[in-house]
């Protein structure tokens, strides 16, 4: 058996041997945190015609957030003391065995609407909720003591989740369209398609992930530094931690998780607001208030697609040095700035046309998604492994409070309409 020492013995060389390969295993493990729920988003029309009156993609989002705040409030106060590795693997599988339990459901039904089948819906997006805390504050925490460019495709990989679930809703909407059932089809295509790729995350996570030296590099140094998150992921590929975690404790003080919390509270605050902005408007907003235009019933299919495409291009934007943004400072007045969104789009909605409306929606995808990467990218600097893990963990609370309120606010677009 490896020890710590051993392992990080000529680390630089070391850390540098298969990053490439961690950054597209990192980019699928980021679809797949992302890509079940962001499949139930883009066949709203589906379930729109399932459950006519129950406000599916406001519902459903509303639903989703409660489970995965608590669970992630709950995993983000025991961060120092969790097994990353059963977390993660857990995260997945649940999100695994969720999405196949939609396409069980729809095919029990016979694709039946009604309040029973839509209670199992929701029950099944709670498990997708719990998922998603266990997955991303797990994954954000693990990646947050590697180098920054895994955290950035693990998030590229969440935006790619979006863009190829539009991508495929548009292709099927025109394949399925002149057949019976076709939005039904091509939701059960989705399903099918989501529950593989959750499959392939397990995979890559428990026998792929931690084998790659770059990430037995870092996960060794994070040993070092007094983390125990990484010892089960450590054991995995037969290297020990616990004889250099006690010979060195008393090195291995860290910050808790209040000062780390006051330390970075303007990146915490930073995260809340800019989900609480795109929730705000996604997907409610573009699927009930945008009214009716020429393209029909693809019109809010467009939308979904054009924000998940900016969105995805622009999480690759701060590679280029020149133009990512690390001020704090202006990290926050960009941010603040978005806000004009809100009257932008009711005026577009009530007054302008699609044209429009697409170009704002392109821009909020472009501004969530480079402002994303920006403060998660940047805020772990500066700490030690198991304090760069915990600030991961409450980035990523912050965002999913972030979620909740945007997906509460939400709502208001409805208020005084006929059929609410």
């Amino acid at each position: 058996m490896a020890t710590v020492a051993d392992e990080s013995a000529g680390g630089g060389a070391g850390a540098l041997k298969g990053k490439v390969a961690g950054l597209v295993v990192c980019w699928f493990l980021g679809m797949g945190s992302l890509v079940s729920w962001n499949s139930m988003l883009t066949v709203s029309d589906y379930y729109y015609k399932l459950f006519p009156n129950y406000h599916p993609a406001r519902v459903l989002t509303l639903v989703y957030q409660p489970f995965a705040l608590g669970t992630m409030l709950i995993l983000a106060y025991n961060e120092s003391t969790v097994n990353t590795r059963k977390r993660n693997i857990f995260g997945y599988t649940l999100f695994f065995a969720s999405t196949f339990g939609l396409v069980i459901l729809d095919l029990a039904t016979a694709g039946g609407g009604g309040i029973g089948p839509y209670i199992g819906v929701c029950a099944l997006v709670g498990g997708f909720g719990v998922a998603d805390a266990f997955v991303q504050g797990g994954m954000v925490g693990d990646l947050a003591f590697m180098c920054p460019e895994f955290i950035q495709s693990f998030m590229a990989g969440l935006a790619a989740a979006g863009a190829l679930t539009s991508g495929l809703r548009l292709a099927t909407k025109a394949a399925f369209k002149d057949e019976d059932g076709g939005l039904r089809k091509g939701a059960l295509l989705f399903m099918s398609i989501s529950t593989f790729l959750e499959f392939l995350c397990i995979f890559l996570y428990a026998l792929v992930f931690p084998k790659l030296p770059i990430v037995k590099y870092y996960r060794s140094k994070a040993a070092s530094e007094g983390s125990k998150t990484v010892s089960a992921d450590l054991a995995a590929v037969g290297i020990q931690t616990n004889e250099i975690q006690g010979a060195d404790a008393k090195n291995n003080a860290r910050l808790s998780l209040k000062q780390l919390l006051i330390q970075n509270i303007d990146y915490e605050l930073d995260l809340f607001l800019i989900y609480v902005l795109t929730l705000s408007i996604f997907p409610g907003f573009l699927y009930e208030n945008t009214g009716e235009h020429g393209l029909g019933n693809w019109y809010p299919l467009v939308l979904i697609a054009m924000y998940n495409v900016w969105d995805l291009i622009a999480r690759y934007l701060p590679l280029v040095k020149c133009i990512k943004l690390e001020s704090r400072k202006g990290l926050m007045l960009a941010i603040l700035s978005r806000f004009l969104l809100v009257p932008a789009f009711y005026f577009t909605a009530k007054y302008g046309d699609q044209g429009w409306m697409i170009f704002l929606v392109s821009f909020l995808g472009l501004s969530n998604g480079y402002l994303t990467v920006c403060v998660l990218t940047v805020a772990p600097k500066g700490y030690k492994g198991p304090e760069q893990n915990a600030l991961g963990n409450l980035l990523v609370l912050f965002l999913l409070l972030g979620i909740f309120a945007g997906v509460a606010l939400d709502w208001l677009w409805i208020i005084g309409k006929e059929d609410f």
